[in-house]
């Protein structure tokens, strides 16, 4: 009887270190996947244009095809590239999350002189007008899940920079989890927001009531709005978050003054709002974070364009996008 009891406690105490680590992975996560808020918006912001112009019985596919990709980007290259990285060069993180937070500061700015000088896509027409329907999505979609590598590998790694553990399968773990959420989170939101028109159509068509055809025909008048929106914010982000990851990797690398200034002038500006002094301090934060980042958004645009542009064409023998 005592040795049951004994093999008892045991389980209830494994039990225990078992809630215990659940408990710590999903806080974990949770605060991971907060730090990575604006590079997930703008992956949300970003994927609908990939199935722009497709009919709409193969939207839904095509969204599940780049979410597979994601799933592989993230749980089978990144994340044990990342672990490994992090286990025998760690010093690397730091200067890599800065290059990537200076590629999402490069596409930020890239959108807002897009949005002051516009201008026709030539090459994605010419695609619809010459190109045959499946091998243009085989194209869409393998450049889609390009793209989402990229945001992915920047959400990982911020994700990892985040997450405090002492044990080596906690912090896995705890990744794998933040990269699976998130990837649910962002296609879950996209094809919502993809096909959110033909709910409006079928209702304004079908309702049974005045008011339910009144919400179908508002959804679909309300959807370019929306899309318009989540563009705004989704270059927001990438400005504030990529600003942000720039100046916080000078500070680790031993140039503190432009973060410092940064919190320094957030800090001035939010004692002077005594009842919103977080929200105040946060806002200011984030503005100067996206002035720094649309600057050297900017500045990284004709390097991009005339000198790493060109090369990687040089080498690949493809016309750079």
């Amino acid at each position: 009887m005592s040795g049951l009891l004994a093999l008892l406690d045991d389980v209830a105490a494994i039990a225990k270190v078992a809630a215990a680590s659940v408990d710590d992975i999903a806080a974990a996560a949770a605060k991971a996947g907060t730090k990575a808020a604006g590079v997930v918006i703008d992956d949300a912001a970003v994927t609908p244009k990939y199935v722009h112009g497709f009919s709409a019985d193969r939207e839904l596919p095509i969204i599940w095809r780049i979410s597979l990709g994601s799933f592989k980007n993230k749980l089978l290259i990144l994340l044990p590239a990342l672990l490994a990285l992090d286990h025998f060069l760690p010093a690397a993180i730091t200067p890599l999350l800065m290059l990537g937070g200076a590629y999402l500061c490069f596409e930020g700015a890239e959108k807002v002189l897009h949005a002051f000088a516009p201008h026709a896509d030539h090459a994605v027409e010419e695609d619809f007008d010459t190109k045959d329907p499946a091998h243009l999505e085989e194209e869409k979609v393998a450049g889609a899940i390009k793209t989402d590598f990229i945001l992915s590998a920047e959400i990982m790694t911020i994700a990892l920079a985040t997450i405090e553990s002492p044990s080596f399968w906690m912090q896995a773990i705890t990744l794998a989890v933040v990269g699976a959420l998130i990837t649910v989170a962002v296609y879950g939101a996209v094809a919502l927001i993809v096909k959110m028109d033909d709910v409006g159509l079928h209702m304004a068509a079908t309702g049974r009531t005045g008011a339910g055809r009144a919400t179908g025909r508002g959804l679909v008048l309300a959807m370019p709005k929306l899309m318009a929106f989540l563009s705004l914010v989704g270059t927001a982000a990438m400005l504030w978050v990529g600003g942000n990851i720039v100046t916080h990797g000078l500070e680790v690398l031993g140039w503190p003054w432009l973060y410092h200034e940064i919190h320094h002038i957030a800090d001035i500006v939010a004692h002077a709002a005594p009842a919103a002094q977080g929200f105040v301090a946060w806002l200011v934060t984030a503005t100067l974070d996206g002035i720094f980042g649309l600057i050297l958004g900017a500045a990284l645009i004709p390097v991009a364009t005339r000198v790493i542009g060109p090369a990687i064409a040089a080498v690949t023998g493809k016309r750079a996008h």
